[in-house]
């Protein structure tokens, strides 16, 4: 696809988009911060004025840089947006990590969303899934399909990549931000998930990103960290003083073994790890 074409087909979406939001009185918004729902708060504060409500579930699954960084944004867009407090940890189908543990996570998380939206006088709870991951599994979908949620990004069918595209366009800083997953992603299903080992990782992401990392991973094996880079950041990692700093704060973290996935950083590779099992 030429590069005119690409442009002109995001701006066609962009207005179909538009055209979704025109067609409800307000919107409630679960806002992470990351680039998906940093892009429709804004188109929705663009078209619908102060009718939108941005809501941030802060719980041990979502690391506190993120939370700053989503009240920054959502200031800057200048919208309300709400802090409400969430434990996925609570529920037992989410903490014992089953497969599907993202439809309980989502399903109690736009429960409390629509009852801050009903305080509010608003009808419509959105997320801001895209049309990329409609082709991916996702049981989180299942949950919002159940309770009636919005997903005005999917209906205009836009992919990441346009919405990184119109982000720039539009001026937002969140553009070229890495992709986000909830930190229960790092470890392997049916493996129980604790705050210590959530911990773990975000302290272990923290440090990864201090010394210049951008798009990676620490995958949380028990006393094993499999770190996932991009290969383009591999070769930091030539630099002796780096691996040293990696390898010492992991293991002061509690990892005994500190290794590198060689294939690099790439979405579902925990799902790899459970296919070879079920072999």
């Amino acid at each position: 696809m030429l590069i005119n074409d690409f442009e002109e087909i995001a701006k066609r979406k962009l207005l179909r988009l538009q055209e979704v939001l025109c067609s409800l009185e307000s919107i409630c918004i679960a806002y992470s911060g990351g680039v998906d729902s940093t892009f429709l708060l804004r188109v929705s504060k663009d078209v619908l004025k102060e009718n939108v409500l941005a809501v941030t579930a802060t719980s041990p699954t979502y690391p506190h840089h993120e939370l700053m960084e989503a009240i920054e944004s959502a200031q800057k867009i200048g919208v309300r947006h709400l802090i409400i407090s969430s434990n996925e940890l609570d529920i037992p189908a989410f903490s014992e990590n089953t497969t599907n543990r993202c439809y309980f996570c989502k399903h109690d998380l736009f429960q409390k969303l629509k009852a801050e939206a009903e305080k509010c006088g608003i009808k419509t709870i959105a997320d801001g899934s895209n049309y990329d991951d409609t082709k991916d599994y996702r049981p989180g979908r299942k949950a919002a399909k159940e309770l009636g949620v919005r997903s005005p990004l999917c209906e205009a069918e836009l992919t990441k990549n346009e919405i990184r595209y119109l982000s720039r366009e539009l001026g937002l800083s969140t553009w070229n931000k890495p992709s986000l997953a909830c930190l229960s992603s790092r470890i392997p299903y049916n493996e129980k998930i604790t705050e210590e080992k959530l911990k773990q990782v975000e302290e272990a992401e923290g440090m990864l990103r201090d010394l210049g990392f951008t798009q990676f991973r620490v995958r949380h094996h028990n006393d094993i960290a499999r770190l996932e880079f991009m290969p383009d950041e591999m070769s930091l990692l030539k630099n002796p003083e780096i691996r040293l700093t990696i390898d010492s704060a992991l293991k002061n973290l509690g990892f005994r073994y500190v290794t590198v996935d060689l294939r690099g950083y790439r979405t579902g590779s925990m799902n790899e790890v459970l296919e070879a099992y079920e072999r």
